[in-house]
């Protein structure tokens, strides 16, 4: 992407993937989102962890279409 035409496209494709994630997170009640299979969860007496492996890789999985798509 050359001068400000892509750059202009560039942060149209950001807002529009960051919109619609926003939708996904917060307009649909999307209570199977970092409940997946996959996600690690560890909880102890006074500790608990927890990383959305497979919540993560989906998400990246759904913006590199997004960005894909908008590039085209």
């Amino acid at each position: 992407m050359e001068g400000p035409v892509g750059i202009g496209k560039l942060l149209i494709a950001l807002g529009l993937s960051l919109a619609a994630l926003g939708l996904v997170i917060f307009g649909v009640k999307a209570y199977w989102l970092g409940r997946l299979p996959g996600d690690i969860y560890i909880k102890k007496e006074n500790f608990s962890f927890y990383f959305p492996v497979t919540t993560c890789a989906i998400i990246s999985i759904l913006i590199t279409i997004i960005f894909l798509v908008v590039r085209k």
